[in-house]
């Protein structure tokens, strides 16, 4: 599997199976989509899905599939079938019986403020390789080699990810929903993280849009 980095919190991950991409929002790369299989929606924050870029690519690909939570499955109701609402402990295949296999957990996004409403938020471990968590740091009940970790946003302390890697204990982790950083905050958070979770075992990684990593399944 190649592990591509689309900026914040989207990722495309490529099989000889299936191309999914994860979370297109607002700061991903303007190319997010093409080429795409499916798409798996974390939550309907606006740095997580596009509607107008969604449905464009439906449009243009009428055997694109589109996995999310129920609540924001239900705002793309006009897409019909093709989109499927998924909850905790779901799987489902991309692709057909042989396809990837996806496991969900998680419900619900982390709390940004007791003034503001949580949303459901759902994660995403596509083919036993990688965690894509959204924007919560929901700990999956398998093994996880490579872990997707927030970096940055209104919801999380930099010591609350660096716990998150520690829980889990992945193989590697992977920075994402880091958008809001400039270079310094990128390299602090990078430094940071490595200190008090990455191990000679455990690489923490950074990458550029576009940066792209093989993924195995240890």
């Amino acid at each position: 599997m190649q592990f591509t980095k689309l900026g914040h919190a989207c990722v495309r991950l490529t099989t000889d199976r299936a191309t999914i991409v994860i979370d297109p929002g607002a700061f991903s790369e303007p190319d997010a989509l093409v080429g795409a299989d499916a798409v798996l929606i974390t939550h309907e924050h606006f740095d997580h899905v596009v509607p107008d870029a969604l449905e464009a690519a439906a449009r243009a690909n009428p055997d694109l599939e589109i996995w999310t939570n129920p609540s924001t499955a239900a705002n793309f109701t006009h897409l019909g079938g093709r989109v499927r609402g998924v909850t905790q402990g779901d799987t489902f295949e991309i692709g057909g019986a042989q396809g990837v296999s996806v496991h969900v957990y998680g419900e619900k996004h982390a709390m940004i403020h007791p003034d503001i409403a949580v949303i459901d938020n759902v994660g995403f471990l596509v083919d036993g390789r990688v965690f894509h968590p959204g924007d919560a740091l929901t700990v999956p009940e398998e093994s996880v080699p490579t872990l997707l970790v927030p970096a940055g946003g209104p919801w999380l302390k930099l010591g609350e990810a660096a716990n998150y890697i520690r829980e889990v204990a992945p193989a590697q982790a992977v920075l994402i929903h880091d958008a809001i950083f400039n270079e310094t905050g990128l390299a602090l958070a990078e430094h940071l993280l490595t200190q008090l979770a990455g191990t000679d075992a455990r690489p923490i990684r950074r990458l550029a849009p576009g940066d792209s990593l093989a993924l195995t399944t240890s």
